[in-house]
């Protein structure tokens, strides 16, 4: 990556991509006094305060002069006399560099086929990305007689629903802070009530539900009405109304299915979810004696943010780093460097691996963090543990992240390649090879969730133990299977609840944005911003409750480390608290009453 920078800034020139470049090889708006090329004319000159790229024959650009210019031409010119006048009133000069404006009117009007003015007339433009184009290239016909109805109906979706989205941004933001709300809400409840906070968050998860799903039905029907209403009275009818009818019936039967389906998985479920009370009081009071766990995906966020940033500027400088070579008409152009083909990929896999290395950095931390927790008999004598865990990954563990992280990209860049080609062959008569593909990348998505799941837990046995990742990874899966009836009690109970927390948080958000958002009648599809905002409002509760479940499951391995280190004497004592064991015990005892029906009856039919 420190190479790829460094060549992308050294051969490349992201402003280029702005503002465009001149025949000979300037950037406009730029200080080129360092980029001469030899042997060419013009190269190398001072372009600041000059960022427009103008074409001396606009009718023929890709053998055009391209000059950099003050401005735009704004009015029509006809002859060398007007192109001067422009010159001096606006010091945009539209000749070759060396003519002078007082030049002007003899070349354009006495020399014919000149190469160094433009041609003429030259047209009133505008700025197209910095490019003069001129404006009567871009005016759509004139539509005199159309017929109001008829124009809004022609129009695009794609620009309404733009449209929507630039009038509601306001009501949108402010839904994702009522959103964060609801998150920070359920956090506090998980943290002060965690005893009664499963039924909690399965009754506003429920709530929630038949709110959303019963405002939905209600916007359909009032939609019904008003457009049976308009037929009554053979009033004209707007394709964005029977649309967005439409679209509320899709949603409503959508939102009920889901959820009925809530309601089933809930009544199976429900001699189960008693068993995740002590786990959470765990977690809330782990969360509680280090707050600033909450704070994790935060920094992780903005850290992301930064690294996407300098990847895409580095991406810009990359893509322009180009060859210079000038053609038959001794103007500059720029034809791809012989390396950068190659550097595109390890641009690439940079990143992918530099983004699941913040993401593991995280993972440890939160590990980490728990893990000091856990191993201290006194919780209340615990002072910094994540400034510790921090300490501990950048002094020692930095490499077993790395190789993490590195296992994780050889996984994920196949599976991207293979969607790349799924999305060239999509319409290939190949039908095998079209199936094949969504096979290779399925099975691909499996194993990439597989090793993220195990290397978290590797993260988990690094953090107690101090071992390599290798070595770690290989306990961290010992313990899994050993113990994979525990694990999969409280995986499949706690997952859902959190999940239910998150959809809890996202169905209250769409609850408010309906109300709020029906009574804008500026809007076209009102569903859209809502819809948009309820994706916003997952995220943002998935960035909360994401700790909870790095909690939970590093919590679960500690107290499996604790099992297999100490046997509960008085010399041997277990860390974990007596609620904690009870409720590891409770679970594995539940899971074998479930699935010892189903073995009983197997030993029985295999006699």
């Amino acid at each position: 990556q420190i190479y790829i920078a460094a060549f992308s800034i050294v051969n490349g020139d992201a402003w280029r991509l702005v503002y465009g470049y001149d025949s000979f090889g300037n950037t406009c708006d730029e200080d080129n006094s360092h980029k001469a090329i030899e042997n060419v004319s013009f190269t190398g000159m001072n372009m600041k305060g000059k960022p427009y790229v103008f074409f001396l024959d606009v009718t023929d650009p890709f053998h055009s002069m391209q000059l950099c210019v003050v401005k735009c031409p704004d009015m029509p010119l006809t002859n060398g006399g007007e192109v001067e006048r422009f010159a001096i009133r606006t010091g945009s000069y539209l000749c070759r560099y060396d003519i002078n404006h007082t030049q002007y009117p003899n070349i354009i009007d006495n020399q014919k086929d000149n190469k160094v003015c433009p041609k003429m007339p030259v047209r009133n433009s505008t700025s197209l990305l910095y490019r003069c184009v001129p404006t009567d290239l871009l005016a759509l016909p004139n539509k005199v007689l159309q017929n109001i109805f008829d124009f809004l109906n022609d129009s695009d979706t794609f620009q309404k629903v733009l449209s929507d989205l630039l009038m509601a941004w306001q009501e949108m933001l402010i839904l994702c802070f009522v959103a964060l709300g609801f998150a920070a809400l359920m956090v506090l409840l998980i943290r002060f009530m965690a005893s009664i906070i499963v039924w909690i968050i399965i009754a506003i998860s429920v709530i929630a539900s038949i709110a959303g799903t019963a405002a939905l039905w209600w916007t359909y029907i009032d939609k019904r009405n008003e457009i049976d209403q308009k037929e009554a009275t053979k009033f004209p009818l707007l394709n964005v109304e029977i649309n967005s009818e439409q679209s509320f019936l899709v949603y409503s039967i959508i939102a009920t299915v889901l959820t009925v389906l809530l309601l089933l998985v809930l009544l199976i479920m429900r001699k189960r979810i008693g068993l995740m009370v002590a786990l959470f009081h765990e977690a809330g009071d782990c969360i509680g004696n280090m707050p600033c766990l909450l704070l994790q995906p935060l920094w992780t966020f903005i850290i992301l943010i930064f690294f996407f940033v300098y990847w895409v500027i580095i991406l810009a400088f990359l893509s322009t780093s180009e060859k210079r070579e000038v053609d038959a008409n001794g103007f500059v152009k720029y034809t791809e460097h012989e390396t950068v083909s190659y550097l595109w990929w390890y641009h690439l896999i940079g990143l992918i691996w530099t983004s699941e290395f913040i993401i593991a950095c995280q993972q440890l931390v939160v590990s980490g963090a728990v893990a000091t927790w856990y191993f201290t008999r006194d919780k209340n004598t615990v002072r910094c543990p994540i400034g510790n865990a921090m300490k501990l990954l950048i002094s020692h563990h930095l490499g077993s992240v790395a190789f993490g992280a590195f296992i994780i990209t050889l996984v994920k860049l196949p599976r991207w390649i293979l969607m790349y080609l799924q999305k060239k062959f999509k319409n290939s008569e190949n039908e095998c090879a079209k199936y094949c593909l969504k096979c290779c990348i399925c099975c691909l998505w499996c194993l990439e969730k597989c090793l993220k799941y195990l290397n978290q837990n590797a993260y988990t046995v690094i953090a107690i133990r101090g071992s390599n990742f290798c070595s770690s990874a290989k306990k961290a899966f010992m313990t899994l299977v050993s113990n994979a009836l525990r694990v999969a009690a409280i995986n499949s109970v706690g997952d859902f609840i959190l999940f239910l927390g998150k959809i809890g948080v996202m169905a209250s958000t769409a609850a408010v944005g309906i109300f709020w958002l029906k009574t804008k009648p500026e809007l076209n599809y009102y569903a859209v911003p809502v819809l948009l905002v309820c994706v916003f409002a997952y995220f943002i509760a998935h960035c909360f409750l994401s700790v909870y479940e790095m909690v939970i499951d590093a919590l679960l391995l500690c107290f499996c480390e604790d099992v297999d280190i100490n046997d509960g004497s008085p010399d041997r004592r277990y860390f974990a608290r007596p609620s904690l064991q009870k409720y590891i015990e409770e679970s594995s005892q539940k899971f074998n009453e479930l699935t010892k029906p189903a073995t009983a009856e197997g030993e029985e039919a295999r006699l």
